[in-house]
């Protein structure tokens, strides 16, 4: 087993005490972390000199140090949605509220890719979730070629649980993604045989119905049962645009959460991405049931779809988690950028003190892994958890002065994607001094916008992207 020294930093263990470590190493041997030896002093004491080598252990055994001395070393960051298959679309669907967004360019966009488009669109899109310090994702693909994307999540080396998507059933859903429920069962079948727990369970399986609007109760009540069957998660979207919501009115007779109860779903393996226009019945069965929330701040800006009652359902006792959603609705897969915005909308509603940093970060991390089910497993740095851990370079002018400022508060209101310097998965070193080890960039860079061409031209949405400037047809 590979051992990597990660020497002298600032570690936010985010551990039960939520300690945070001056001067502090973490030793990993493998997948997992070793130990976490501190010179002897949390942060407010000011912290000693970084001693030479942790306690039993020889310069001669490690195979690699990283010098994080000044630093900051936090477990990585879990983004429990996004749609790594739609990374390709970046900027190609501003500007439009959901339902048109879905309708006039997303779903004719999923429908036009091929194999080889979604490969480097989730290419793309781990790329860019690395580069930021993203470790962990729950992600939703679309209803072909998902196995295409589960080779680029296995190649890419970062941890995920991802799905294809399901739709069988909806007027408005384009024949390129209609599908039979047989289908749809039986694909997202053979890919959980073949994808759950691969590689020692860096990668999972979860099924992933796109919403109560595109399946039938049939499909649903399927994924219940064989979810369950198999131990993984359900993912899926839900009362995200008082549109949406509309559409099951009239056509479940009942809202969104509460459909999803009767159909017997919700419980602590459903994964619920947005949540934004709750009533107070359906809050109580989230909250009753266990079922995990994810919080899309900038999806939710852009989009226009409202603000999240986070801090009410956190109060609650809602295990709520953050994630960017698509890059076509956000338009960055950055978590620094969900946990500020996270932070922020909820102060103009609730005051200054709603949703603190504390509160942010372990949304980030701890929620994250909670979504995931794996909270015995990653979201801190432990001894025995694997070792999904990044170092950040805060040594620059938006996140300077360092002195007397809490560091919590600095990665959660200062700190960016381009502060990240390494990033670690599984003991495995994907980035390293800014350089990402496990594939060429470049190449990545190079073949997404082919791809893109391509995909453009096959949907019919080349004109409208050489047009620019949003549509004028409505849902």
């Amino acid at each position: 087993m590979a051992k990597i020294l990660i020497r002298g930093g600032t570690v936010v263990t985010m551990n039960p005490e939520r300690e945070v470590l001056k001067g502090a190493d973490v030793l990993i041997e493998g997948r997992r972390i070793a130990q976490v030896i501190s010179p002897g002093s949390a942060l407010s004491a000011g912290g000693p000199e970084v001693h030479e080598l942790p306690v039993g252990v020889h310069r001669h055994d490690v195979d690699m140090v990283i010098d994080a001395a000044g630093k900051v070393v936090l477990p990585g960051f879990v983004q429990a949605h996004v749609h790594v298959c739609q990374t390709l679309f970046r900027g190609q669907a501003d500007d439009l509220e959901l339902l048109d967004w879905l309708k006039l360019r997303i779903w004719p966009l999923e429908g036009a890719h091929d194999g080889e488009s979604v490969y480097w669109s989730a290419m793309l899109g781990v790329a860019e979730l690395i580069r930021g310090g993203t470790t962990s994702i729950i992600d939703m693909e679309t209803v072909h070629h998902t196995e295409s994307a589960f080779w680029a999540i296995d190649s890419s080396g970062i941890r995920a649980a991802s799905g294809k998507v399901m739709m069988d059933y909806g007027s408005d859903v384009p024949a390129t993604l209609m599908e039979s429920t047989e289908d749809s069962l039986r694909e997202s079948e053979a890919l959980l045989e073949r994808w759950h727990m691969h590689d020692d369970g860096r990668i999972r399986y979860a099924f992933a119905p796109r919403f109560v609007v595109s399946c039938s109760d049939r499909l649903l009540v399927r994924v219940r049962d064989m979810a369950r069957a198999a131990g993984v998660l359900v993912h899926t979207h839900a009362s995200e645009n008082r549109g949406e919501i509309e559409l099951v009115q009239r056509d479940r007779g009942m809202r969104n959460v509460v459909c999803l109860r009767e159909l017997g779903l919700v419980g602590p393996n459903l994964v619920l991405a947005h949540c934004i226009w709750l009533d107070d019945e359906e809050m109580a069965i989230l909250r009753d049931s266990g079922t995990k929330v994810v919080h899309c701040p900038s999806s939710n800006l852009k989009l226009a779809s409202g603000i999240a009652r986070v801090p009410e359902m956190l109060e609650m006792g809602v295990s709520v988690s953050l994630g960017a959603d698509g890059a076509p609705c956000n338009n960055n897969l950055d978590m620094f950028c969900e946990m500020r915005h996270a932070a922020l909308i909820q102060k103009v509603r609730l005051g200054p003190t709603a949703l603190p940093a504390p509160t942010v970060l372990e949304m980030a991390t701890l929620g994250g892994a909670r979504a995931m089910g794996l909270e015995d497993e990653i979201g801190s740095i432990e001894p025995g958890k694997r070792a999904d851990i990044v170092i950040l370079n805060l040594d620059a002018p938006h996140a300077v002065p360092a002195e007397h400022v809490d560091v919590v508060s600095r990665v959660v209101y200062e700190a960016n994607a381009s502060d990240v310097e390494t990033t670690i998965v599984d003991g495995r070193v994907l980035m390293y001094r800014r350089k990402l080890l496990a594939f060429d960039e470049n190449e990545v860079i190079r073949e997404a916008t082919r791809a893109l061409r391509r995909v453009l031209e096959r949907s019919g949405c080349l004109q409208a992207a050489t047009r620019g400037g949003a549509l004028s047809e409505k849902w």
